[in-house]
């Protein structure tokens, strides 16, 4: 005998179901009127690596022809020093504090020429890299007598080759440490402890180590072992910030979250380059390795977090009820990771070296500082022709471009889909 079969419910509630409730949006307290954005900040950030710094001066004085400014400059390990030179100097200043710096330091090997590539220049940079080590930097560091091994165990002098005093006064005199820290661009160094290995940014106005930046903070990012000895600040020690990381991109990433950003990334390693032939061209392209950035690696964690944050403004907007349970302090937390950055960041890469021996990070001839800075210029060029560069970056997420890859072409993150 056959059956009547059962009526289907009309809804998901009549038949038991749980379900969840997303109201309409009319529903929901008045819609605030959509806020004006923020003005966008322009982000220099500088990669440690020795004498090769010279090539941020070139990169600086060509961001400077196009009329673009930083807001914030982020550095580690000579980049370090360079930062403070620009954020402790007024607008019209600052490329001439630079140039001083780089002069200075270049100043005890200048033939007064410029030395031609292949062999002489090797060989020159080669010689120039010996005296240096053995005489050290006018303005920088000088060797230390008695040398390390006849100083007193547990002493500064016995865990370093050269004393960094002249540094110390160098950054006196070309920083205005009030400036620096009142002034309107911001100031991040980064370095390591020496004790638990952590990587610190200090910073002059955010993040969980600001501070009033002092040559100490400078000094200390810059203190590459066993060359320099370590700097301390409070209670603990610090070495150069190139040991745990030698590029803040992440930092920059991570903090001032409200602002859309155009970075420009100014790397004095690349992180691709040929197979080696040799012991020496083996050793050069593991330092490559090494101290080179990870701009793929945050630009894709960035862009793995789009989804997400997109699911997350979607909860928040529904205006569920069960919302009401979590607290200010935690809808807070909601709110800044689902907002969505505009990031465009201009890679500029130091691949065409005038001199890429093994004693590049030290060798502060004026001939090579100049063909650093000569270089600087003529990548930073490339960089800045791909778009106007003074107006807010137009792309959702986080958009990296690379004008001077090898094949010429302009590596691009896509933009998300919402």
């Amino acid at each position: 005998m056959a059956t009547e079969a059962p009526e289907a419910p009309e809804t998901l509630a009549d038949a038991g179901a749980p379900i969840l409730m997303v109201l309409d949006p009319m529903d929901c307290a008045e819609p605030k009127p959509e806020p004006e954005p923020a003005p966008h900040l322009n982000v220099l950030v500088l990669q440690g690596g020795g004498a090769l710094g010279a090539y941020h001066l070139g990169v600086c004085e060509e961001l400077a022809t196009m009329g673009v400014m930083p807001d914030w400059v982020c550095g580690i390990s000579i980049g370090a020093v360079n930062a403070a030179l620009l954020a402790g100097n007024p607008e019209g200043k600052r490329l001439a504090a630079l140039r001083t710096f780089w002069e200075r330091v270049s100043s005890a090997l200048d033939p007064g020429f410029a030395i031609p590539d292949g062999t002489a220049r090797d060989l020159w940079s080669e010689g120039a890299a010996f005296w240096i080590a053995t005489m050290g930097v006018p303005g920088f560091f000088v060797p230390r007598f008695p040398p390390a091994k006849l100083q007193p165990h547990g002493t500064l002098g016995a865990i370093s080759y050269y004393d960094t005093e002249p540094l110390r006064q160098t950054l006196h005199e070309l920083v205005d440490w009030d400036l620096l820290n009142d002034g309107p661009t911001r100031l991040s160094v980064g370095a390591v402890s020496v004790t638990t290995g952590r990587m610190h940014f200090f910073d002059s106005k955010g993040g969980p180590d600001q501070c009033r930046i002092t040559a100490d903070h400078v000094m200390s990012s810059g203190a590459l072992p066993p060359g320099f000895p370590p700097v301390k600040i409070g209670e603990d020690w610090y070495w150069d910030g190139g040991i745990a990381s030698n590029a803040p991109l992440q930092h920059v990433l991570d903090e001032g979250s409200e602002f859309d950003k155009n970075i420009f990334q100014v790397d004095l390693f690349p992180a691709k380059g040929p197979f080696p032939q040799t012991l020496m061209d083996a050793d050069i392209r593991a330092q490559d390795i090494r101290y080179s950035s990870r701009t793929r690696l945050n630009t894709n964690l960035e862009m793995g977090l789009s989804p997400v944050r997109m699911v997350v403004r979607r909860v928040l907007d529904s205006c569920h009820p069960d919302l009401d349970a979590l607290s200010e302090e935690e809808l807070d937390v909601l709110r800044g990771f689902a907002h969505e950055q505009h990031v465009e960041i201009a890679q500029i890469i130091y691949r065409d070296k005038a001199y890429a021996g093994m004693a590049r990070g030290y060798e502060f001839s004026r001939p090579t500082m100049e063909a650093h800075r000569a270089a600087g210029r003529r990548d930073a060029g490339k960089a800045l022709a791909i778009r106007d560069w003074t107006l807010r970056p137009a792309l959702v997420g986080v958009h990296s471009t690379d004008a001077g890859a090898p094949d010429g072409a302009i590596h691009q993150k896509p933009k998300p889909k919402r």
